[in-house]
């Protein structure tokens, strides 16, 4: 068991970026990067060999240049505000639009930034970030702690704080792409997927929830069973042909803050399962629909579409514009806590 410090590469501003690499004693590692929160590798030592199993990049500069927001922190707000637009306390902010509406934390979000490590004992690393009032047109100085820890039961586990001066907005979540087959495997179509859900949110054809929550029964959403990723990506299925294959928000049952199970992939190909859990109400099941090729990862790899999936642990995108939904509104002296893990099997 350890933690590893190394260099992982200069940025553009001039500053040095560090990579943690966290092992467990079965031999398992992560690396996180301090540019981004991000994961740039989850290595897995099946019999056959080590495969890593997220997409990613080589160094901290192609990590400053990508705009897929791969294996990183993500806030202070993830997934979409419908137009950048929302009201607290009766005022109204209007942040940056990425496209229609505010993506992901908008210009420059907490994938972008560089992190403040500290090692801890127990396999562990505790990635912190103050966001400064104002930061993105959000309110508030918003202080932020992510600890990545590493079991030797070959779990991941995210535990995510954070509190503000001021009533704002806070919604964090990682944005790593899976690929049990390995990252340089190509397509995951033939990966099975299980979703322990039995409702999403409908949306728009903006991909902006209308506020209504609909069941997957009798849906390409209802994966209770594992199914191959491919048998409904593709169907035909108004917001699956909008947004070229999943990439949809699905709802926990029965949320109550605890630690549910919520989705389980595994690739025949390696024999790797992976179990995520999540103490929040939602994640978005998304499947690398806008990934490039033109764009190349670890060991020049391009990024084929659709070579990775992600299950992004959040409250619903947009809740902040729906009364109905579970506001991500957190009032100053309140402490914001979430905890999201992956647990591997192999």
């Amino acid at each position: 068991m350890s933690v590893k410090e190394s260099f992982f590469g200069r940025i553009s501003t001039g500053k040095n970026i560090n990579l943690y690499t966290i092992t467990n004693k079965n031999g398992m590692t992560v690396s996180i990067s301090s540019f981004g929160g991000a994961i740039t590798n989850i290595i897995i030592p099946t019999a056959a060999k080590p495969v890593d199993i997220v997409l990613g990049y080589d160094n901290a500069q192609a990590y400053e240049r990508q705009d897929t927001y791969i294996g990183s922190l993500i806030g202070r707000v993830c997934n979409r505000i419908e137009k950048g637009h929302f009201v607290l306390n009766n005022q109204t902010y209007d942040l940056y639009t990425n496209g229609h509406n505010h993506l992901h934390g908008g210009k420059i979000g907490f994938d972008k930034k560089i992190w403040s490590v500290e090692i801890m004992k127990d396999n562990a690393i505790k990635l912190s970030y103050i966001s400064p009032d104002g930061e993105e047109g959000y309110p508030g100085q918003l202080s932020v702690n992510v600890i990545y820890r590493l079991l030797d039961c070959n779990t991941l586990t995210l535990d995510y704080t954070a509190w503000s001066n001021k009533d704002t907005l806070c919604n964090l979540t990682n944005h790593s792409y899976f690929n049990l087959s390995g990252y340089d495997s190509g397509n995951v179509g033939d990966q099975t997927v299980q979703l322990f859900v039995d409702e999403y949110t409908e949306v728009n054809e903006l991909s902006i929830p209308t506020g209504k929550i609909l069941p997957v029964k009798k849906t390409p959403f209802d994966l209770h069973d594992p199914s191959a990723i491919k048998n409904g990506w593709d169907a035909d299925f108004p917001t699956i042909q909008a947004a070229g294959g999943y990439d949809h928000n699905f709802v926990v049952p029965e949320y109550n803050g605890n630690n549910k199970k919520i989705a389980c992939a595994h690739s025949d190909k390696t024999n790797i399962t992976m179990t995520a859990f999540t103490t929040l109400p939602g994640f978005q099941f998304y499947t690398g629909n806008y990934l490039d090729p033109k764009v190349k990862g670890k060991n020049n790899i391009p990024f084929q579409r659709r070579s990775g999936y992600c299950f992004e642990s959040q409250y619903f995108p947009n809740a902040v514009n729906i009364p109905s939904f579970i506001t991500p509104i957190l009032r100053a002296g309140n402490i914001y806590k979430a905890s999201t893990a992956y647990h591997f099997d192999y």
